[in-house]
This record gives C-alpha cells, sequence and structure tokens, in this order.
C-alpha cells in the first residue's frame, strides 16, 4: 500500500461523526450534513469545500440514477395508495385471516421472490406488506428488518443478479482467473461460503416466523406494537413524509381491479428488470418503474381519474419521498469525501501486517465489513477489497483456486453487505426504512444486533475455515 494517498485517522472522522451524531440525535439528515461540512473543513476545501464536494458527487450518472429510481418509486407508491391497491392487496391477504406468523412468512417470502434487485426489494416489499402487518400489529421495525436482510443478502447469493456480475467483473485477470466465465465458475463456487448473506437470509426467517424470539432493542420494538398498538416509537420521524402516507384511495365507494393497478404494474417492472438483464446484461430498473409509473398512469386515466388528481398525486409522491432522498444526497457526499480522503486506504493500512493464510478469510471479512460501514456502499467495498484481498489468497494458495481463496471471495462479499446491514449511511437500509416508513435510525438500532449475531457466526466460521484450509 505504499505510495497510496491518505490523511490517516483524520479519514475517518467524516463517517465516524456522521454515524455517532445519527445514534446520538436520531436525526440523520442533520448529522450528515454536519459530518459533511466538517468533513470539507478537515480536507482542505475551506467554507467552499462543502458545496464544491456535493456537486462532485451529485454530478454525476451514478446519483442520478438512484435519484429518478427513488423518484420513480414514491410516484409509483402514490399511485398505488390512490387507486386503492395497496388496500385491495391488503384486503386479499387479510381475507385468509392469517395469523402473525404466517404474514411474517409471507413478508420473507415476498423479499426472496423479488431477488434481481435490492433497490426494488425492500421498497417493493415495505409498501405492499405495510397495511397487512399493521393490521397484526408487527412493528414498523421489524418491517424493515425483514426487508433489508432479504435484499442484499439474497442478491449476493444469487450467480443471476447484477451483484454477481459486478463481483466477477473484478475477479477477471486475477491469477488463473481470466475470462467471464472463469469468473463467474469461481464466484458461484465461492457462494457457499458467503456465511454472512445466507445465514442472514434464515436468521430472518426465523425471526419472521417466530422460531426465534426477538431480542434487543426489536424485543422492544414488538412489545410496543402488540401492546401498546404503537407501530411505531412515540416522537420518531418515518423515512416517508405524511404527503404519501396519507394517500387516499380516489373512489370512496369501491376499489379498482387489483390486477390492472397492481398486479400488472409490478409484473411490468419485474419483466423488464430480468428481460433487460438476461438480454443486455444489466437489469434496467430505473427504466422499469418509470414504464410502470406511465402504465398505471394511463390505467388511472382510464378507470375515470382526472389528469389534474394524477398529477396531483405524483407530486405527492415526490414529496414523500424526499427525506429518503435527502439522506442519499448526503449519504452519496460522505462517501466523495472517505474517497478524496482516502478512508478505505487507512483501514487497509493498519491492518494488511495481520494478514496471514490462516487469518485472511477473517480479517478479510472484518475489513470489509469496516469500509462498508463507514462508507456505506457495499458496491465500493467490492471494488476495493477483492483487487487487494484475492491475489494474496491466490498468492498463498500457490496460483491455485482452494477453499482459503472461494472463503476470501465470499468474505469480501458477506463482509460489504455485514458493513452496510449495520450503517445507517447505507443506501439499501435507507430504502428499508422507506419501504417499512419507520424511523432511519430507529431501523437500524433494531436490526444491528442481529446483524452483529451473524456476523460473529460468521467470522467464527472464516477463522476455523482459514485455520484449517491453510
Amino acid at each position: 500500500m505504499d505510495g497510496v494517498t491518505t490523511l490517516g485517522f483524520i479519514s475517518v472522522l467524516p463517517p465516524l461523526i456522521a454515524i455517532v451524531l445519527a445514534f446520538w440525535t436520531r436525526d440523520t439528515i442533520l448529522s450528515l450534513g454536519i459530518a459533511c461540512v466538517v468533513g470539507g473543513l478537515l480536507a482542505g476545501g475551506g467554507l467552499l469545500g462543502f458545496p464544491n464536494l456535493m456537486k462532485e458527487a451529485l454530478g454525476n450518472e451514478s446519483f442520478s440514477w438512484i435519484f429518478l429510481l427513488e423518484i420513480f418509486i414514491g410516484i409509483l407508491i402514490a399511485f398505488f395508495q390512490r387507486t386503492g391497491a395497496i388496500q385491495s392487496f391488503a384486503e386479499t391477504i387479510g381475507k385468509r385471516n392469517a395469523s402473525r406468523k404466517k404474514i411474517g412468512a409471507t413478508t420473507w417470502f415476498m423479499g426472496l421472490f423479488v431477488f434481481f434487485s435490492d433497490y426494488f426489494s425492500p421498497v417493493f416489499v415495505g409498501s405492499t406488506m405495510r397495511k397487512v402487518t399493521d393490521k397484526v400489529k408487527m412493528s414498523r421495525e421489524k418491517l424493515a428488518y425483514i426487508c433489508d436482510s432479504t435484499s442484499a443478502p439474497v442478491s449476493v447469493i444469487v450467480p443471476i443478479t447484477g451483484w454477481a456480475v459486478f463481483i466477477s467483473g473484478l475477479l477477471i485477470g486475477l491469477g488463473p482467473i481470466q475470462t467471464e466465465s472463469d469468473a463467474i465458475a469461481v464466484f458461484t463456487k465461492s457462494i457457499p461460503f458467503n456465511f454472512y448473506a445466507v445465514l442472514s437470509v434464515l436468521l430472518v426467517g426465523l425471526i419472521a416466523t417466530g422460531v426465534v424470539k426477538d431480542f434487543g432493542p426489536m424485543k422492544k420494538a414488538e412489545e410496543r406494537a402488540q401492546k401498546e398498538g404503537k407501530l411505531i416509537r412515540d416522537g420518531s420521524t418515518p423515512l416517508v413524509s405524511k404527503e404519501l402516507t396519507s394517500i387516499q384511495p380516489y373512489f370512496k365507494d369501491r376499489l379498482l381491479s387489483i390486477v390492472w393497478n397492481f398486479f400488472l404494474p409490478v409484473l411490468l417492472i419485474i419483466t423488464i428488470a430480468v428481460g433487460t438483464y438476461i438480454g443486455l446484461g444489466s437489469a434496467k430498473t430505473m427504466e422499469a418503474f418509470l414504464a410502470a409509473v406511465i402504465f398505471l398512469g394511463i390505467v388511472m386515466r382510464m378507470q375515470g381519474i382526472p389528469v389534474k388528481d394524477i398529477m396531483n398525486t405524483a407530486m405527492n409522491g415526490i414529496k414523500g419521498i424526499m427525506p429518503a432522498i435527502m439522506i442519499l444526497v448526503f449519504a452519496y457526499t460522505i462517501n466523495a469525501l472517505s474517497e478524496q480522503m482516502g478512508t478505505a486506504n487507512y483501514l487497509i493500512q493498519v491492518t494488511e501486517s495481520w494478514l496471514n493464510p490462516g487469518l485472511l478469510p477473517a480479517i478479510t471479512f472484518l475489513l470489509a465489513g469496516l469500509i462498508a460501514f463507514s462508507t456505506g456502499t457495499s458496491w465500493g467495498t467490492f471494488g476495493i477489497m477483492i483487487p487487494i484481498a484475492v491475489p494474496i489468497a491466490i498468492g498463498f494458495a500457490g496460483g491455485d483456486i482452494n477453499t482459503v481463496v472461494l472463503a476470501t471471495i465470499a468474505a469480501v462479499a458477506g463482509g460489504g453487505v455485514f458493513g452496510d446491514h449495520c450503517s445507517p449511511l447505507s443506501d439499501t437500509t435507507i430504502l428499508a426504512s422507506t419501504g417499512a416508513a419507520v424511523d432511519h435510525i430507529d431501523h437500524v438500532r433494531t436490526q444491528i444486533p442481529y446483524s452483529i449475531l451473524v456476523g460473529c457466526i460468521g467470522l467464527s466460521i472464516y477463522l476455523v475455515l482459514g485455520l484449517v484450509g491453510s
């Protein structure tokens, strides 16, 4: 790592300030804003450091993509509510008089089913199941946990997702991995070693169905919901504003067709996302949501809803999603600041001397988790760690692909998701809070004990595996 630019320990301060303030004040937007301003000053940008940093962080295709995706998600949720589609869906499930455990299992299964996009999954599952889980007095924190732990963990262990393509692409050219087919084959072999992702998916299923009892802050949240009927904490700030959650169906005396107003738009999203992934190698998720918004807007007009009302509903959808967008704005700014200050490089520098064949998977998992926690990005962590850790593992293996190499690849993938789950800066964690309409920090606080439990189990297995396989 010689010659790599980093500001040393100072580079860790901005994300550290954001995370500490977020838990202390329970105001994520304020905390991120303060951290960005302080970080801009520490980086030597002066008074203009913050606005210049925002221009750099937000003036790119990556942010534009997720910004538009959020906008279309907000509009679609508003359309779903204005047509009564969410209510129809809730009533369809409610007619079965399903128990709390069955509702939890249904929510978990929906998260597993929508595996192709970690952005679509938490918002879709949260917004469609919210009224159903509210009916059985499931806390919004638990709904957010189910949404979050069935998005990225599922996406990273299915070999036909964008996550698989991204990680495989990073593997090409490392040691004996020379082609795309080599990379996909190696990634697929590493999936059983991704203990964090696999165990996270299993644990959330056991928690959702009541097989494993809730513990920590989640237990208190569930007791509050069941005994007091309070689905969110008093004084909390849900990550979806009232403009979105208070939208009522246009027709008060009847519910419109659930097929036209819910299932067909969802089918359109899935068809376009999966179809473009198969045909183009990249799932066009944002374009899929745009198509669904246009389709449902036309359907709403054909069913007698005035154009003016449709446009007002769309604007309320945009307003309602703004809290999530503001957090993403500051999270992207913090990420750009961390890259500029060399946060990840510093973390690697202080830990690389510990690496040896026996400890490599475990140290890789911890370091990937720490980088993802500090930066709020799994994919950024993959981009940093795979070119460093995997060649070291291949070197230890004498140029072959053995258990330690596969475990190291999986440790990067699982560690990135682990840190992502614990971080209030993570975009998928933000989207889970958005879908469940819960206070963002309440979601993070209640999810962390579960993530740490699974992370400790995964770390222990990596230690044993590394020592046995080295």
